[in-house]
């Protein structure tokens, strides 16, 4: 009854139905990105734009900009760096994700050592502070998840063809490098818009950790895209409560509960039993050659 009491004494404070609210937004967008990123086999992506996300709004706030505009530029700077530099590079993506990881994780702590006032917002933009949600971010937050779920439901046959195989997508005429650069947009200005309400270090891990569990159930893709999206969202609204509940990080929280929502899946996951089953007739039927 306690417990009933401070949930509905929490829904009556205005900002704290803006935060829950931002919490869904945010989730589901996070985890539809993530859904594409894995796919795609690109789950570096969001580590590092998020990280870049992090260094554009510690310069932002350190040169006394607003560090949300600094958040946006540099993570559509970082999306806008790896598809052109991956195409023309002889390596994978992920090698010029990785460089963009080091490069502006190196960026980001550098200008927060020479914050000369206090690093308190810096720290919150590291952390995240989902309680201090304003109107302003609530808006960004809905653009984002508008535009990311927009965009899987407009053009979910072309999503799911590419997703299958790029080079069979180029070759029938589908615009795969086009998606590929437009979902490195989406997972830019998806990070930036969730960087105050769940950090700069931990955003990444929404956007890759409900979709991982999502991937251990099914093999569905609408059936993946819809539980990775509750997955996202039930880990902020959880991490939300708790947070205020027990005056914890709010970003940390929400990591944590989906880090467990995706232990719990892999360790029911169906595909687990199905790949045991296909290990015991392989060896059954080697035991059988053998025999012959």
């Amino acid at each position: 009854m306690i417990l009933l009491g401070n949930l509905m004494g929490m829904l009556g404070y205005e900002f704290m139905r803006h935060v829950l609210l931002a919490g869904l937004l945010g989730g589901v967008a996070c985890s539809v990105v993530g859904v594409l990123v894995i796919s795609m086999e690109l789950s570096l992506v969001g580590i590092a734009i998020s990280h870049a996300a992090f260094a554009g709004s510690v310069i932002a706030f350190f040169a006394g900009i607003d560090p949300l505009t600094g958040a946006i530029v540099c993570s559509l700077l970082a999306a806008a760096a790896i598809g052109p530099m991956a195409d023309r590079g002889e390596f994978s993506p992920d090698t010029v994700m990785g460089v963009i990881f080091a490069m502006t994780h190196g960026l980001a702590f550098l200008f927060m050592g020479m914050i000369a006032s206090s690093k308190t917002q810096a720290l919150n933009l590291m952390w995240g502070n989902a309680l201090g949600v304003s109107a302003l971010d609530l808006k960004i937050i809905l653009i984002s998840f508008i535009l990311v779920v927009g965009t899987v439901i407009l053009f979910y046959k072309e999503v799911q063809a590419i997703i299958f195989n790029r080079e069979i997508a180029l070759a029938v005429g589908l615009p795969a490098s086009w998606f590929f650069y437009a979902l490195l947009f989406l997972t830019g200005t998806t990070v930036a818009a969730n960087l105050q309400s769940i950090g700069g270090l931990l955003v990444s891990t929404l956007v890759i950790t409900p979709a991982a569990a999502a991937y251990q159930l099914t093999y569905n893709l609408k059936h993946l895209f819809c539980l990775a999206a509750f997955f996202g969202a039930i880990s902020c609204w959880l991490g939300i409560i708790l947070s205020y509940l027990i005056d914890v990080p709010c970003g940390a929280v929400i990591v944590l509960i989906s880090s467990l929502i995706f232990l719990l899946a892999n360790a029911f996951s169906p595909k687990r039993r199905v790949k045991r089953l296909q290990s015991l007739k392989e060896v059954d039927v080697g035991a059988s050659e053998r025999i012959l």
